[in-house]
């Protein structure tokens, strides 16, 4: 019986199969948000782009597809307004106001979208299968890009081409060995809970 639950209620999330209450809710956002900012101290400066490879996107996806939409959502607007508001959890321990106007800006702007986008698949059931979480999470990476490349062009005034080579080609390497983690613990662990469950 138990086994079946979790196969076929498709409208849950990881975080779901926890019973809990506001404080759960509440420590799961604050969790999500500090879970961001850890990864986004994997920072790695690249001299021809001011982008830097960090663990950032990764973080993102894989809490947004376990907790789900709201949670996620809510867990970025923590992580981008705190770092605004001077916690030094943005990649390489930088906060504060002014990271707003530097040129990576829109990749945190692009994260709130993206895991709202990719929670909502969550939540559809797409992280069960392989098949179903890559497609999540090269859907999440190109809503992140979208913003992230297209505020890039306009911070440092370059075209759209130019955006591309600095913002989002230097980092599809990364992007792939991350989908491939995703894909391995998102299905994975559905299938040990269901096991587990028996």
């Amino acid at each position: 019986m138990a086994t079946s639950a979790l196969s076929v209620r498709k409208s849950r999330v990881l975080a779901d199969l926890v019973a809990g209450s506001v404080v759960r809710e509440i420590i799961l956002v604050a969790g999500y948000a500090g879970f961001i900012g850890i990864f986004a101290q994997i920072s790695v400066p690249l001299g021809f782009t001011p982008v830097p490879i960090t663990g950032q996107t990764f973080a993102v996806l894989i809490g947004a597809a376990a907790l789900g939409w709201t949670r996620a959502g809510m867990g970025t607007l923590l992580y981008a307004f705190a770092g605004l508001a001077g916690v030094p959890w943005f990649a390489g321990g930088t906060g504060g106001i002014k990271i707003a106007s530097s040129p990576s800006f829109g990749y945190i702007v692009g994260f709130f979208v993206c895991s709202v986008l990719v929670g909502m698949f969550a939540k559809a059931g797409w992280d069960r299968k392989a098949v179903g979480t890559a497609a999540t999470m090269i859907l999440g990476n190109l809503v992140i890009y979208a913003f992230g490349v297209v505020w890039l062009a306009v911070s440092i005034h370059v075209g759209l081409s130019k955006a591309i080579a600095l913002g989002m080609n230097p980092f599809l390497a990364g992007d792939l060995v991350k989908l491939v983690l995703a894909t391995a613990l998102l299905p994975g662990a559905w299938y040990g809970l269901s096991k587990f469950a028996k």
